[in-house]
């Protein structure tokens, strides 16, 4: 079978920025999303091609969705996680509970009384002498 243009493009590139060139396979398949091309690289290639924040597989897809518009078509990237991968494995997504699903616990407030102060001859003095709030500009 022929190799395709996006097919390629994406071994090209791979090739260019990963260290074992040899381990770089890419596979294409069309099913009713499009067009999907999975991506083989070694395990201690996957950082290179993810890289930080995934932005070089991003970019890669963005320019493979170029491609695929170009030639009236969607394409997909799939980055095939190898065998001997450091990372652990995701654990499957379980959905959490939506806001208004979740219980708040009610709890109990103590709030403790503190008796108030008796006024003394000074403090009621010195309160009089003052203007409340007098040293704020309003």
């Amino acid at each position: 079978m022929a190799k395709e243009k996006d097919q390629e493009f994406v071994e090209y590139v791979v090739k260019e920025i990963v260290s074992n060139k040899d381990a770089v396979k890419v596979e294409r398949s069309i099913d009713e999303k499009g067009v999907l091309l999975e991506l083989t690289v070694d395990a201690e290639d996957m950082g290179v091609i993810i890289g930080k924040e995934g932005k070089t597989a991003k970019s890669i897809r963005t320019l493979l969705r170029v491609l695929g518009a170009k030639n009236d078509s969607r394409v997909n990237l799939k980055i095939v996680e190898p065998e001997g991968s450091e990372r652990p494995q995701r654990a499957e997504r379980q959905e959490e509970p939506k806001a208004e699903e979740t219980k708040v616990e009610e709890k109990e407030e103590v709030v403790e009384e503190i008796p108030a102060e008796e006024e003394t001859e000074e403090s009621a003095s010195e309160d009089s002498d003052e203007e409340p709030m007098a040293d704020l500009d309003l």
